[in-house]
């Protein structure tokens, strides 16, 4: 199963120079829940913003067209198709940027784990790609309030395709 993964702020931003817009350590602790023991497949400049490098407990798959990017403990495919073709249909996939696979991969997913972030970036380079919210029905929605390790108010959201 494709899954999509991301935080995005009420204009629909993901990002100001490679880095996350917003300090949520919520959001952050969702994302190593749901992602750990499975497949990441990621654009190179995603890649290369982790701050450790490969995922530790996660297959990780990185897209690029630069055939001699070679990481420890990655595997490099020069398109999403390849890379989800390498996968077995009992990997749980999930995109989890930038902005360019997450276009070619909302086509392809069957559910999208976003934060709503309730609060505009005051700088952003990136967006989310727009989708089609008729084609997706919310499953699960959790708000919260902003706190001393969470700088915004924001919701974990759940769609599922229909």
């Amino acid at each position: 199963m494709i899954n999509i993964i991301c935080a995005v702020d009420q204009d629909g931003a993901i990002g100001f120079q490679n880095h996350l817009l917003f300090r949520l350590s919520a959001d952050l602790k969702r994302f190593r829940q749901l992602t750990t023991g499975h497949v990441v497949v990621m654009g190179r400049r995603t890649f290369e913003s982790l701050p450790k490098g490969a995922l530790p407990n996660r297959r990780n798959l990185v897209l690029t067209r630069n055939a001699q990017f070679s990481v420890p403990n990655i595997e490099v495919f020069p398109n999403l198709k390849e890379a989800v073709d390498a996968c077995s249909p009992a990997e749980e996939v999930f995109i989890i940027g930038g902005a360019s696979v997450y276009r070619e991969a909302c086509p392809l997913a069957q559910r999208m784990y976003l934060t709503e972030v309730h609060a505009r970036a005051t700088e952003a380079d990136v967006y989310f790609p727009k989708f089609d919210l008729s084609e997706w029905e919310e499953t699960e929605r959790e708000e919260y309030d902003a706190d001393e390790k969470n700088e915004a108010p924001f919701a974990f959201v759940t769609y599922v395709r229909k």
